[in-house]
């Protein structure tokens, strides 16, 4: 049985593209737990986690415990047109808000893309360290982000930290559950 970390026995680190690619297993382990994926999911989702890596403005960070083991991760990008994500939330502003709002929200801003806290670690503030730590070095002028909809501790901390509404229930291609769209101004 592992044991929630004390506070004492954390630490908040940045991750280049070579120290995630090397604990690459590692961190979809975690993502794959966190969101109660079945295990294949790992296989499927490290090309594109490479793929991110290359993107402008990539920034990772994670926290480790004693063992330097990870206890949470949590990356991004600068997203810009042409990238699904971009491509798909666009089409979505634009059906519910028109092109005006969906290019005033899609102009210079940071996608969070990973947001993850190993399960006997979450609600001790990790969540909340990895995002400023992450948004700290960020030059965007906003911070977009996707969650599933749902009361989880995920919804808790966007709101806790500023975040609000940009787009409700919409649903991705190629996954069925409504997912939210929630941003704010920079810095945190």
């Amino acid at each position: 049985m592992t044991t929630a970390p004390s506070p004492h026995d954390e630490r908040l680190v940045e991750l280049s593209a070579t120290d995630l690619q090397n604990r690459l297993g590692e961190a979809l382990e975690l993502y794959v737990a966190a969101m109660g994926y079945p295990p294949g999911t790992v296989e499927q989702r490290a090309p594109m986690w490479l793929a991110h890596m290359m993107r402008e403005d990539w920034r990772c960070v994670a926290v480790l415990d004693a063992n330097d083991a990870l206890l949470g991760i949590c990356y991004g990008y600068r997203g810009a047109p042409g990238q699904w994500w971009h491509e798909q939330v666009r089409r979505g502003l634009v059906s519910v808000a028109g092109p005006v709002a969906a290019d005033e929200w899609l102009r210079d801003y940071f996608e969070l893309t990973e947001l993850h806290v190993r399960p006997d670690a979450q609600g001790h503030g990790l969540g909340g360290d990895l995002l400023r730590g992450l948004l700290r070095e960020v030059s965007s002028a906003r911070v977009l982000l996707s969650t599933p909809e749902g009361p989880t501790r995920a919804w808790r901390l966007y709101r806790r930290l500023g975040f609000t509404d940009v787009l409700r229930h919409y649903r991705f291609t190629g996954d069925p559950r409504p997912f939210a769209v929630l941003g704010r101004t920079l810095p945190v």
